[in-house]
Formats: C-alpha cells, sequence, structure tokens
C-alpha cells in the first residue's frame, strides 16, 4: 500500500534537489534515477525549458511523495515502483529526479519534475483531475507488485499514525468507508443502504435528508465507543448523506444502463440452474423460450459476422488473442522508443537554441570573460552536445527537423498500435461471449451452415 502528496516548488529547485538526492538518505545515492536531466543539472535544465513558457506562473516544479507501509517493500522495490509511476505519469515528457529515502520508518520515495513539459512547453495542471489519476496509477502499480491498496479512498490527508492503522486493517474510518462502498455497490436505493450498513452490524443515527434533519449522518461500529460522522473532514466529502445517496442513486442509474444496453445489443442466457427455476416449472418454461430465441440470435449474429462453423469461431477468437497479444508488446516497446525520442528532441532542441553561444565561445578571443558571461547559456549547448554524441548523434550535423518528425512517426504508430490491439481485445471477448453461451445452451459444436440465399445463418 502507498499514498501520495504533491505540492508545487516556487522557490528553488536545486535546494528541493539536493533534499531528495542527500546520499545519507538514498544509500550512498544509489537509490537515485532520473529522465531528461540529471540532479547535478536539474535546476538549470527546468530553467531552460521553463523559459519556453508563461513566465508569470511561479511553478518551477513538482514534487510528489509516494510513501509505503513500514516493511511492505525493499528499498529496490520501491525506487522501482516509484520511477513506474514517474514514467506512467509524465509519459517521457517531463524531466524528473526520483530518489527513495530510507532514513525514516516508512520508505517513501520522492519526485521531482519539470512544470513545463519538453515537447509542447506545455505546463503541467495540477488539480483534482491530476491527482485522482495520480491516485489509479498508483493504485494499478502497487497492486501489480502485490501491495495492498486502500479502497474508496478519498485521498485526504492522513496523520501517519492513522494511514499505518489503515494498513495494518484497524483504523475505524477506513472499515466505516470500505463498509460504505460496498454498500453503495450492492443498494438499488438509500434506504436500501442503510438496510445493508444495519446488516453489517453498524448502529446508524441521523440518516434522514431534507427538512429539518441533522446535517450530518452517523455511524457506530460494534465494539466502537465514539461515533464517526459523516462529514467532509471526518471521511472526506464522498461520505456526506447527501453525497452518499447520489453514488448510489448513480450506480443504480449506471447498472441499468449497462443492463439495457447488454439487453439491446448481445442476446444472453438465463441460467436455469438457479433453485427457482427447479420451483416453478412455468418459469423454467418461460427461460428456456428466452433462450431459445437468444441462441437462435446469436448463431444469426454468428452467420452475419461469416462464421460458416464452431471450428472458424474458435480459430478467429486465437487470431485475435494473438493478434491482441503481439499488439500490446508492441506499443509497450514503442512507449520505451517514445521515451528515449523524447529525451533526445528534448536536447536537440536545446542545442539547436544554446549552439550559437559554443561557437562564439570558440571564436572568442577572451574565452575567459565569455565565459563569465554567458556559463549559463555555454553549460547547456555543452550538456546537450554531450548526450546527443552519447546517443551516437553528431550534434553539428544533425536535422532537427528530422528528429521532431521520427517523434511525431513513434507516437502516431503507438496510437495506431494501441488501438488496433484494443479492438482486437473487445472483438474476442464478443466472439468468447458468443461462443460460451451458445455451447451451454446446446451442450455440444454447433456447425455453421451456408444458406442457400445470399445471408448465411446457422442451422
Amino acid at each position: 500500500m502507498a499514498i501520495t502528496k504533491i505540492h508545487a516548488i516556487k522557490a528553488t529547485v536545486s535546494g528541493a534537489v539536493n533534499y531528495i538526492c542527500n546520499g545519507d538518505k538514498t544509500d550512498s545515492r544509489l537509490l537515485i534515477s532520473s529522465f531528461a536531466t540529471s540532479p547535478e543539472t536539474a535546476a538549470k535544465d527546468f530553467q531552460f525549458t521553463l523559459s519556453h513558457t508563461d513566465l508569470s506562473d511561479p511553478n518551477k516544479a513538482y514534487h510528489l511523495i509516494q510513501s509505503f507501509a513500514p516493511g511492505e517493500v525493499s528499498p529496490e522495490e520501491a525506487h522501482q515502483i516509484g520511477q513506474e509511476l514517474a514514467d506512467r505519469l509524465l509519459k517521457g515528457r517531463y524531466s524528473y529526479i526520483a530518489a527513495t529515502h530510507t532514513d525514516k520508518g516508512h520508505i517513501h520515495n520522492h519526485i521531482i519534475f519539470c512544470a513545463a513539459d519538453n515537447i509542447d512547453y506545455k505546463k503541467y495542471h495540477d488539480c483534482r483531475q491530476t491527482y485522482r489519476n495520480i491516485r489509479r496509477l498508483n493504485d494499478e502499480i502497487c497492486a501489480g507488485h502485490n501491495l495492498s491498496v486502500l479502497r474508496g479512498n478519498t485521498h485526504q490527508a492522513k496523520s501517519h499514525k492513522e494511514w499505518q492503522a489503515a494498513g495494518n486493517g484497524t483504523s475505524w474510518k477506513a472499515q466505516l468507508k470500505s463498509d460504505i462502498g460496498d454498500a453503495i455497490r450492492q443498494a438499488h436505493t438509500y434506504e436500501e443502504l442503510l438496510s445493508l450498513m444495519l446488516q453489517k452490524g453498524y448502529e446508524i443515527k441521523d440518516s434522514e435528508i431534507g427538512g429539518d434533519a441533522h446535517k450530518y449522518i452517523a455511524f457506530r461500529a460494534p465494539g466502537q465507543e465514539r461515533w464517526i460522522r459523516g462529514r467532509e473532514k471526518s471521511l472526506g466529502p464522498e461520505y456526506t448523506k447527501e453525497r452518499i445517496k447520489e453514488r448510489v442513486e448513480e450506480k443504480a442509474r449506471i447498472r441499468a444502463e449497462r443492463m439495457k444496453k447488454l439487453t439491446a445489443r448481445r442476446p444472453s442466457m438465463i441460467d436455469t440452474s438457479q433453485e427457482k427455476f427447479a420451483d416453478s416449472p412455468g418459469l423454467k418454461r418461460w427461460a428456456d423460450r428466452q433462450n431459445l430465441k437468444a441462441a437462435a440470435q446469436i448463431q444469426s449474429k454468428l452467420a452475419e459476422m461469416g462464421f460458416r462453423s464452431m471450428e472458424e469461431v474458435n480459430e478467429r477468437i486465437d487470431a485475435l488473442h494473438l493478434q491482441a497479444r503481439t499488439g500490446k508488446k508492441t506499443t509497450v516497446a514503442l512507449d520505451k522508443q517514445i521515451k528515449d525520442a523524447a529525451e533526445i528532441l528534448r536536447y536537440a532542441r536545446q542545442y539547436g537554441e544554446k549552439k550559437k553561444y559554443a561557437g562564439n565561445y570558440e571564436k572568442s578571443k577572451d574565452q575567459e570573460r565569455y565565459y563569465r558571461t554567458h556559463s549559463y547559456d555555454l553549460h547547456l549547448a555543452w550538456g546537450a552536445a554531450e548526450i546527443l554524441e552519447n546517443a551516437g548523434i553528431n550534434p553539428k550535423d544533425m536535422s532537427l527537423q528530422k528528429i521532431e518528425s521520427q517523434y511525431q512517426n513513434l507516437c502516431a504508430d503507438r496510437r495506431t498500435s494501441s488501438t488496433a490491439y484494443k479492438k482486437a481485445e473487445r472483438e474476442s471477448r464478443e466472439l468468447k461471449q458468443f461462443r460460451d453461451q451458445l455451447l451451454a445452451f446446446i451442450g455440444q459444436e454447433p456447425m455453421l451452415e451456408p444458406d442457400r440465399s445470399r445471408e448465411q445463418h446457422l442451422e
């Protein structure tokens, strides 16, 4: 389990970078990584990128902190998770420094990234939506590393004691929010939610809404001494009684819409193995008729898609599965190439803007004086040239237009690959659903035979 928080850096970038890269905190600087910058040059690199933006915006960088429960991860794994979060969040567009601190009771990551990206020089927009994205990515990555994830978290600030209690499963608030979340997923009305919470053993008071009702609902679990009120300060904005009611209604509406779409688009079988069908022959006959209609619709649908046998359906599913798997691998590989290309583009642009200073320095009759006047620009030019040369690019002969075109082509290839494999996954899921439902109804492999007419159907 990991929690995150983020804040803007408006003062000095170098001071923040020096703090997170402290050797005493990062295992002698072994737990430090970076992209499109380095701890030594971050302040200058960020300054160069920010010089292309609206300088009236005071935000120079953002400082993202990712904290883990004590003893949950090793320093190496925590650092890997921090890099994954930075890469997935920033998508190869923003320069960043990532450092893992091991000097406290809990391991935590510090990620400092430039407030502007290196491609379009757009400022990062720190708001509730982007923070929710950070939390979502953080939870996905933690789940991928088999770490626990806080469910129903509204991401408000917590004391470390409360956060640790939540990780150990001992927080009354965390348990209450989890139980409310479960009830919301099951309930169709606000009253049904209250009933479900009572079944879980909770005492409830002040649940009425409107009129002269008390402002806050309150819950108390078995064995709990004090009531917990459903107010923003206690549980967060998603747990007021008005918002709980809205969430129940939203879930019910989404379920209804989803069921309507499924009913309209895809025929589905009724499971007649349930006890209620055995107890009601009339209900069983009705369900059998519905299943017969659904099977006919599925057969017709498969015929319209051009399938003549279940063997062809299976072959198509296998082909789609292979296509999706290959496309996903290609997309992941392109993500790596795009990240590398973005770094090259960043330094190619930097060198293109600052190379005149390097040329003037070489021509200068008083190089020491010229260096004192233009040291910032000279270091940007020299640093960019060194990185380009290490990448096998001669900075004096490079074509910035070609590098930008290569980057854009990679991005276009990535969009195409991603769209294709996701489409293959959707088609594969649909065919599997049709096949499995048909086999469950018929009990054997049906054969698809062509009709004598221009349309084909299943016989």
